[in-house]
Formats: structure tokens, C-alpha cells, sequence
């Protein structure tokens, strides 16, 4: 009797160790890695491009104490501001006055005007080089982007801020950085310095309009951000996803502050004075059809 349970163990043994796998059975296992030893890592994804449709690069015009959104015709009343693009911007600048001025911007019909607070290193102000704004889709249709109407006013981020703002408003990097990780909304980085490199502060404008109100009592509320690529009810006109990046050659870091207060008070203001013909051109030209312009100054097809 016990013979006969031993030989039907030993069929039942054999049987499982025919649908094991060889490595489950002891036999030709892979050879173990050993501790220390470096093992080939998969090749990181490239970063996603973003399409910059076009720009203007604009050097910086002058700095003073004036606002003509938020402060309007009350020289002297504001923070200090570094103005770029229109060289006649003050605190009783209109349209009308804009659209005669002068500008510091690589498109010559881009007489548009941009400001943001003068940057501090250590209590002294700092001198910027310029801003690239630009103009892209943001992730939306392409040819539902429409251009700007003459004489929109927006105030992107907030200058009383008492904690970070969101990084979709606003962001502190490194000019010529290739880690976006890096980029902040209240902690300035200390960045290499050299040509091309240094500080940079870049803030993202609303890109959806209620399509009827060209400013409103805060500057803000005729706007909109749009969500998962489509402009939220009561803002039904999308337009260009404009980001000023204002670009410092000094490295940052903890010194740093602003003239309305914190790095996370970093706020800018838009003006739209553009030749209107130009823009709309950029826009059906470059943004509608999908066209990465650049810089380049014609939009002629």
C-alpha cells in the first residue's frame, strides 16, 4: 500500500514539473545582477514642443512710477514698472496716443504696450534686457483664434498676492534652461549667467474674451483662462495665448524681490495698440494656419 502511494506521488511531482516554467524548476535561471552594478536606463521622452506661432522681441523702453490701466492719468501714483514696446507709455496713455508712438519691438507695427514691476536684486533695480511676448494657440483650435480687439486692456496676476500664485499665471526660470521642472511661481532659481542665460520671469495671459468689454473694473473679469481647450461660458471669443517672458542677465536667487512686494506679487499688463491690420494678419497667417512665424517682421503670403 505504501509503495503504491509513493508511485503515485512521484506521477503527480513529475506532472507539475512539466508545466512549470524552467526558471520556477532551479534550471538555466537568468544570472542575478549584481549589487552596484549599473544597468541601462530606457531613453527619457522628449519634451512635448509648444508652437510659437509668432513673437515680438522687445527691448526695454524706460521705468516709472505709472500705471495706465490700474492708475490711469495719476502719474506717479503706481509701484514702479519697466515698460517695453511703446516708448510713450505713461500714466494718461490712451489708444489713441499708443497708436501714434514709437516702439522698441523687432515688428515695427507692434506699437502694443507691456509692463510688469520693476525686478530688485538686493534693493536696486535691475535693468531688464527685454521681453519675447508670445503669441500662441494654447492647446485650442487653431483657426477659431481671433485677434485681439484695439484697445484691450488685461492685467495678468496679481500684485497684492499674500502666497504663490498659480504656475499657470506666472513663472520664475532660467533663461536657456532646458529642465522646465525648474521653473517656479514664488521661488526665484540662481542661474548661470553668460550670453543667452540668466533670470527670467515669465507671465501667462487669459486667452478667452467675453467678447463685448475691452477693460473692466478690476482688469481682469472681461477675461478668462481656457480649460482643456475650450474657453469657459461667458467668454466665448478665444484669442492668442499671449506669455511675456521679460528676460534679466543677472543670476536671481533669494535676494530677489519686486516692486509691488514678493516674487509671487509678479504681475504684467497688456495694452493692445497694435496696427490692427498687422495683427489680424499674424493671426489668420501664423496662428490659423498653423504656421510657426517667429520673429521673422513680414507676415506677407
Amino acid at each position: 500500500m505504501k509503495r503504491l502511494l509513493y508511485i503515485s506521488a512521484g506521477i503527480a511531482l513529475l506532472a507539475v514539473m512539466a508545466v512549470l516554467p524552467m526558471t520556477q524548476r532551479g534550471a538555466s535561471a537568468a544570472p542575478a545582477v549584481k549589487a552596484g552594478a549599473k544597468t541601462a536606463k530606457p531613453p527619457l521622452p522628449p519634451a512635448p514642443a509648444v508652437p510659437i506661432p509668432f513673437l515680438s522681441v522687445c527691448t526695454f523702453s524706460h521705468r516709472g512710477p505709472d500705471d495706465p490701466i490700474v492708475k490711469f492719468n495719476q502719474p506717479g501714483a503706481s509701484h514702479s514698472h519697466d515698460f517695453f514696446g511703446n516708448v510713450t507709455t505713461a500714466a494718461n496713455s490712451t489708444f489713441d496716443s499708443l497708436r501714434n508712438g514709437g516702439t522698441t519691438c523687432s515688428r515695427p507695427k507692434d506699437t502694443a504696450a507691456y509692463w510688469v514691476p520693476t525686478l530688485m536684486l538686493d534693493g536696486q533695480a535691475v535693468t531688464p534686457i527685454g521681453i519675447n511676448a508670445y503669441y500662441r494657440t494654447g492647446r485650442r483650435d487653431a483657426a477659431s483664434i481671433q485677434p485681439f480687439p484695439s484697445g484691450l486692456k488685461i492685467v495678468a496676476g496679481n500684485s497684492k498676492a499674500t502666497g504663490p500664485q498659480s504656475a499657470r499665471v506666472v513663472t520664475f526660470g532660467c533663461r536657456g534652461m532646458t529642465e522646465p521642472r525648474q521653473a517656479s511661481p514664488s521661488v526665484v532659481p540662481t542661474c548661470n549667467t553668460g550670453r543667452g542665460l540668466g533670470l527670467a520671469m515669465s507671465i501667462h495671459f487669459p486667452d478667452c474674451w467675453n467678447g463685448k468689454d475691452l477693460d473692466s473694473p478690476d482688469h481682469q473679469s472681461h477675461m478668462a483662462y481656457s480649460e482643456r481647450g475650450a474657453c469657459p461660458a461667458g467668454y466665448p471669443v478665444p484669442v492668442p495665448a499671449l506669455t511675456v517672458h521679460v528676460k534679466y542677465a543677472i543670476a536671481g536667487g533669494p535676494g530677489v524681490t519686486l516692486s509691488s512686494g514678493a516674487p509671487y506679487t509678479a504681475h504684467a499688463d497688456f495694452f493692445n495698440a497694435w496696427d490692427q491690420a498687422e495683427l489680424t494678419k499674424l493671426v489668420q497667417n501664423c496662428i490659423n494656419a498653423q504656421v510657426e512665424c517667429g520673429a521673422r517682421r513680414s507676415t506677407a503670403r
